[in-house]
């Protein structure tokens, strides 16, 4: 009974112990994933590298019954082991910084000398005995036998624990609003998950753990999961820092990440190890079972989560906007892309076709530069059916295309006006091309021509709606993200955080990354729609004269920065004109890169270095901008209050 009782103990703590390797690596990859820029999260992927390193060790440790590879697999874990206490002092200095507080020279010199002690511990630890001697064993349990250096070396992680303790407290005094006192409250308790989980202390208590093998393994098994639950509390106290996002997203997105990694790769481990026992018992092949018993529970959690997932979260993260979030969700799910526009409009064409026996149509819509063709259909609207629509499309006067009738004959075509339902414009040309030589259409082509007519208009009013409420976003998302910003940054940082009028564009190096993502997206796309860019003063000067359009605003900056690197004169394809020929066909014209390099004479190794000084001098070209802007906006307030 006694043994069966230990033989499920040791069971377990091996699947824990898989379960903390695992959870640490996934959350190591959430924290270089979602939040690389912020130096805190930096850190604490140190210290989480720290934790995979000694629970994969000790897992590797478990599962071979060969001495040799045991202390391979042990001395391993010194990597973990020997830099957590400089991991940790690195993360209470990342802190105290991310707060507003000032790391003063010689803590920043402790945190080197730091890593190179725990180098040099890593160091003894592989090519001598001074830190971890020969294996041991302490009844089920193996471990190395602790050095001469080693009560130092436990004397130097004390100190170390004692430096980051008292910067840990300081970040906490620093906190004024519930909230982060709140969440610092959970860092300071998760912190203690990495300690429990990376210290050795079977090489200080190995005797006692073979007095008590029971108890021992029980208090191992109950620190284990002790550990996984404090790793993810202090990951969710460290997930909000330098996040801009709501709570609500944070938290949604940590948790759908701990429930399909951690959660599920845990539960499936379980079933694999239960199934290889049992197969094992009623001696059914174990290797087919057991692989068939991973695939299926993967499979089933993934369809599990799948299909609770949307009800907890808004259980969990939305409570009164859940609404909201349901209508911003559901115009996700039913947006009229282009893609799905110009598919709709081509069955609607083929649709009015079949009904009055034509080879071929078109819906053309009116744009910026008057109509322009949208779709067609059959033989590419050719020039042997006797259709025009070059011709056609050089209607740009509405009035003129109002005049023309409800049905016309345009050039062999049968073509209707649409008109918005809303306003009585006309927003695009249906036509199909006549039925043979006549011009002439009898009541069942009028009634196909007619209702095909009504769907394109439904449908391209909806996009124009949808153009409308993007208008909107991209208007709205600048001014959110700010305030947003601000929130984020005065949790912690106090006054001096929210008086920072651009957060991201403190270095040139950001400012040059943040152009060339604005650039590379100029004709649309994140790297310019979420642009930090959208704060400069002159972007949101520029707004006044794009219809409060921050998106256009932008542009024009860049554009206005391209000019700027233009050198004077007619122009070029000579060695002066080469930054702005870069810019003006890579960017503003979009064309290719070998299509560029081409027509440069270049090789498109030398085109992209090219790229990037011509990257660096609209940068420049912009902080030049904005320092002018700037400079005229406080003489003008000198002005006034003078």
């Amino acid at each position: 009974m006694e043994q069966g009782f230990l033989a499920t103990l040791i069971v377990l703590n091996q699947i824990l112990n898989a379960g903390n390797a695992i959870t640490a690596f996934s959350l190591l990859l959430y924290a270089l994933t979602f939040n690389l820029r912020e130096q805190v999260a930096k850190s604490f992927a140190q210290v989480l590298a720290c934790v995979t390193i000694v629970y994969f060790g000790d897992v590797m440790a478990s599962t071979t019954f060969n001495g040799q590879e045991m202390a391979f697999w042990l001395r391993l874990q010194w990597f973990g082991i020997a830099f957590l206490p400089a991991a940790y002092l690195h993360l209470s200095g990342a802190l105290l910084a991310s707060i507003g507080l000032q790391i003063k020279r010689r803590q920043r010199w402790l945190i080197i000398f730091t890593y190179i002690i725990s180098a040099a511990s890593l160091v003894a630890v592989g090519f001598s005995q001074l830190l971890a001697g020969d294996l041991q064993y302490s009844g089920n349990a193996a471990y190395l036998q602790p050095g001469p250096l080693f009560p130092f070396f436990t004397i130097y992680i004390l100190g170390c624990l004692g430096i980051v303790g008292y910067n840990f407290y300081r970040a906490f005094q620093r906190c004024r609003t519930s909230t982060s006192k709140r969440r610092m409250r959970y860092l300071l308790a998760g912190s203690l998950g990495p300690l429990l989980g990376v210290f050795p202390f079977l090489m200080i208590g190995g005797a006692i753990a073979a007095n008590h093998v029971l108890l021992f393994w029980g208090i191992v098994a109950f620190t284990s999961a002790i550990v996984a639950f404090l790793l993810i509390l202090m990951a969710y106290s460290i997930a909000y820092y330098g996040i801009s996002s709501p709570d609500r997203v944070v938290k949604a997105r940590l948790a759908n990440w701990i429930l399909r990694g951690p959660f599920a790769a845990l539960v499936v481990l379980a079933i694999t190890v239960v199934v290889n026992r049992l197969s094992g018992l009623l001696k059914i092949g174990s290797a087919r079972v057991v692989s068939f018993a991973m695939i299926a529970s993967l499979l089933l959690m993934q369809f599990l989560i799948t299909l609770v997932w949307p009800s907890l979260e808004r259980w969990l993260f939305y409570g009164n906007e859940s609404k909201d979030i349901e209508r911003l969700k559901l115009l996700e799910e039913r947006l009229l892309t282009s893609g799905d526009l110009r598919q709709y409009l081509e069955s609607i064409l083929d649709a009015a076709c079949d009904m009055t026996g034509s080879s071929s149509g078109f819906i053309a819509v009116m744009g910026e530069k008057g109509l322009q063709l949208e779709v067609a259909v059959g033989d590419k609207i050719a020039a042997r059916n006797g259709i025009d629509i070059p011709a056609l499309l050089t209607v740009e006067d509405e009035q003129e295309i109002d005049q023309l009738g409800k049905v016309f004959t345009w050039n062999s075509c049968w073509v209707i006006p649409l008109r918005s339902p809303d306003n009585g414009n006309t927003i695009g040309l249906f036509g199909i091309e006549a039925r043979g030589s006549s011009s002439d259409y009898g009541p069942e082509e009028l009634m196909a021509l007619r209702l095909s007519a009504e769907r394109a208009t439904i449908a391209l009013t909806d996009r124009l709606l949808q153009r409308e409420a993007f208008d909107a976003v991209d208007r709205l998302v600048p001014r959110v993200e700010e305030i947003q910003r601000m929130r984020a940054a005065t949790s912690y940082g106090g006054f001096e955080a929210l008086a920072k009028p651009i957060e991201g564009l403190s270095t040139e190096a950001d400012l040059v990354n943040f152009v060339r993502d604005a650039l590379t997206h100029y004709w649309g796309g994140p790297g310019l729609t979420n642009s930090p860019l959208m704060r400069l003063h002159i972007v949101k000067q520029a707004m006044e004269e794009h219809a409060d359009n921050p998106i256009n605003a932008l542009r024009a900056i860049l554009q206005s920065a391209i000019q700027r690197v233009r050198p004077e004169g007619k122009r070029r394809f000579t060695a002066e004109w080469v930054l702005y020929n870069i810019l003006e066909m890579k960017f503003m014209e979009g064309r290719k890169v070998r299509d560029v390099a081409l027509r440069l004479a270049m090789s498109e190794a030398d085109l992209y270095r090219k790229q990037r000084v011509a990257i660096n001098a609209v940068a420049q070209a912009i902080a030049e901008m904005e320092r002018e802007a700037t400079a005229i906006e406080e003489s003008g307030a000198r002005k006034e209050t003078g």
